[in-house]
Order: structure tokens, then C-alpha cells, then sequence
């Protein structure tokens, strides 16, 4: 983030500027004023795209494969995403599904038992890749934390780029009187992604000042990197962890930066045994939907480019990013630019690696090192 790195009229800088919030202004104005795209809208609407894509998964898939000659082109020209970008697959099955199914069991002799969390769990998790939710609930399950999954909807950071304030506001209102009661009986609140964190602990409270439940939900709520070394640092991580059985490449998301709570999932991946940890703190350029759309995406290839030569200088034979997002679009264009070189068959959320150290891993966490 520009804002983070480079910009010279930042604090402690006497202009004092939030260069971010600047922008947002801007975009309200573009809101207020019906300039933004009709394509952009509805391409942020991730609830009702999860809701209807999942009852069709697989034609969805198939449809949005960016190797589908037939259908990409079509999308282009309908919904103005560039016909080359990687898009997120769809499951049939929700995060919040499956966490209706018996939970985990809880190791009560765990260091950490007695905390109780509430997963929320957002959009992309939810109807994109419920196995980072699967991976976080097995892991706190065997470090003793009882969990429950609880979404009440996205909380609208697509909506706050396109600078539509007032559905942000209302997603603040109504999560933070969702999981109010929860907090009240003792629950930590711990967001899935850092884009979610970022807007729970940061952006709602200052788009609705003046709401209690929003000001208890930002006290309460924790990145999910952030809570496993909170539990590390004051009770201990539950026995059981393995090596990985090679190195990983971690890109640092943008959002988790600008949480200012230091490189949590980099400490938390170097809990493990063994761990040799390569760390990218750089824009991956993607930058949520904007880096999938007609005449953006060659520009976020670009942009990214850095972290992409990085993570193929790299040797780790694992990669992940803390935003999913992220690394979908730093994996694109490492094939771009890497020939022949062996690659990491998908970019993982660091907790997947975690749980695979703790022999958890699921069916998402399987396959994912650079092959031979």
C-alpha cells in the first residue's frame, strides 16, 4: 500500500494526510453521482453470486475457467472481467454448512481450554474455499478453543471500494448486533480474512461512531494469525505440531498491514517446527475485484510482478498469502512468467498449513507443495 511505503504526507508528517480516506471520499462522490460501473456493482454483490453459483458449482466452475474459450469471452464483453484472470471456484457446499455438521472435537486438556471464539465467516470463505474455515476450526479445536460459525452477511468491503457508505453502515449495524450476544457471554470474534478484520476492527467504527455493538465488535475481534499467537504467547500452542517437510513463501496481505499488528501470520508460521519462513511484504496488485476486470488486469499483472519473480526466486516448496485473493493472482502470474519451473499447485491461507503441521489437513490442504 502506497499509503504504507511511500506516501510522504502520511504521519508524523505535518499534513497528516490518510491518503486511503481521501480516496474513499472520492468514491462516495462517484457513488452519489451513479458513476460507478453497473459491472463493478454487481461483481460486489458477493452474497448473492455465493448464493446462486453454489446451487450450480460445477457449471459455474466450468463457466468461469479461464481456459473456457467459449465462455470467457462472453463474460468479458457481459460483466467487463478481463478473460484471462483467474477467478475463485465455488463449492456446493457453504463453510456454514458444513460447521452444521458435529464440530471438532475440543481438546479439554489443551493449554488454551476455556476460550470460546465465533468464526466469522465471510463471503470468500463461506462460498469460495470452506477449507481455510475447516482448517481454523480444527486447529483451535485441538488447542482447546470451543468455536461456533456464525454469517450473518458480507461485511461489505466490496461496497465500501465502490464507495456505497450506507450499505456498509448497515452491514456494521446489523453483524455487530449478530454477534453482540456472543461477546457479551465471553466469545473472542475472529475474522477469517484480513480484509474482514480490517473493516470490523477499523472501518465500521469509524463509518458508525456512534453504535455500541459496532465499538464492542472492534474491541472484540481478532485476525485469525493474531489469535493463534495470542494463544502461543499467553497459554502455549497444544503438542502435537510437525514439520512441514519444506520451506514456505509468504506474501503479507495488505489489509493485515494495515491492521498495524504486526507480521502475525509470518510469527505464527514460524511456530512450527523447522520452519524456514521467506517473508513478501508488497502489493500483490490485485487489489479485490478491481484486478480481474477488462483493462485493469494487465495492470495488476504488473504491479505484482515483483512478489511474483520474488516467489519464484524463492525455493519454498509451499506458497500462501493471508488473503486468498492474493495469492490466487500472484500463483496466475508466477505460470506466467516461470517457463518450465515446477510451482506450488495452489497458493494456501497460512492456518492451512498449520493444521496440516498438526496432521488436520483437509481436502483443501492437500497437494499444495511445489512438485519435483
Amino acid at each position: 500500500m502506497c499509503f504504507m511505503t511511500k506516501c510522504p504526507y502520511v504521519p508524523p508528517h505535518e499534513f497528516n494526510v490518510d491518503f486511503p480516506h481521501v480516496m474513499l471520499r472520492y468514491r462516495a462522490v462517484e457513488f452519489h453521482e451513479g458513476r460507478v460501473p453497473w459491472a463493478r456493482t454487481e461483481l460486489g454483490k458477493t452474497d448473492r453470486n455465493g448464493e446462486l453459483a453454489r446451487y450450480v458449482a460445477p457449471l459455474a466452475n466450468w463457466a468461469s475457467d479461464n481456459h473456457n474459450q467459449l465462455t470467457r469471452p462472453a463474460l468479458e464483453k457481459v460483466a467487463q472481467i478481463d478473460r484471462n484472470a483467474a477467478l475463485p471456484r465455488y463449492h456446493g457446499r457453504t463453510f456454514v454448512a458444513r460447521s452444521r455438521r458435529a464440530a471438532p472435537p475440543v481438546a479439554q486438556a489443551a493449554p488454551a481450554s476455556g476460550r470460546k471464539a465465533v468464526l466469522y465467516a465471510n463471503c470468500f470463505v463461506n462460498y469460495n474455499n470452506p477449507s481455510i474455515g475447516e482448517a481454523i476450526r480444527a486447529v483451535l479445536a485441538k488447542n482447546g478453543v470451543e468455536t461456533e460459525t456464525v454469517y450473518p452477511q458480507c461485511c461489505q468491503m466490496p461496497q465500501l471500494e465502490a464507495g456505497d457508505l450506507a450499505k456498509v453502515a448497515a452491514a456494521a449495524k446489523h453483524v455487530a448486533s449478530t454477534l453482540s450476544p456472543y461477546i457479551d457471554n465471553g466469545y473472542d470474534v475472529i475474522a477469517l480474512v484480513p480484509s474482514c478484520a480490517l473493516m470490523l476492527k477499523f472501518e465500521w467504527p469509524l463509518i458508525v461512531p456512534e453504535d455500541e455493538a459496532v465499538k464492542k465488535l472492534s474491541r472484540a475481534t481478532f485476525d485469525v494469525a493474531e489469535y493463534v499467537v495470542d494463544i502461543a504467547r499467553k497459554e502455549g500452542l497444544a503438542p502435537g505440531l510437525q514439520p512441514l517437510g519444506g520451506g514456505v513463501t509468504l506474501h503479507l496481505a495488505c489489509h493485515a498491514r494495515a491492521q498495524n499488528m504486526g507480521q502475525k501470520a509470518a510469527e505464527m508460521l514460524r511456530l512450527l517446527p523447522d520452519a524456514q519462513v521467506t517473508v513478501i511484504e508488497r502489493c500483490s496488485g490485485h487489489g479485490g475485484s478491481w484486478g480481474v476486470m477488462k483493462g485493469n488486469f494487465e495492470t495488476a499483472l504488473k504491479v505484482g510482478r515483483p512478489v511474483m519473480r520474488q516467489a519464484l526466486r524463492d525455493p519454498g516448496a509451499f506458497l500462501a498469502s493471508e488473503c486468498p485473493l492474493a495469492g490466487l493472482h500472484i500463483l496466475q502470474g508466477m505460470e506466467i512468467l516461470a517457463g518450465d519451473e515446477s510451482l506450488p499447485s495452489r497458493s494456501v491461507h497460512p492456518i492451512e498449513l498449520v493444521a496440516r503441521a498438526y496432521g488436520l489437513a483437509g481436502d483443501g490442504s492437500q497437494q499444495t507443495a511445489r512438485s519435483a
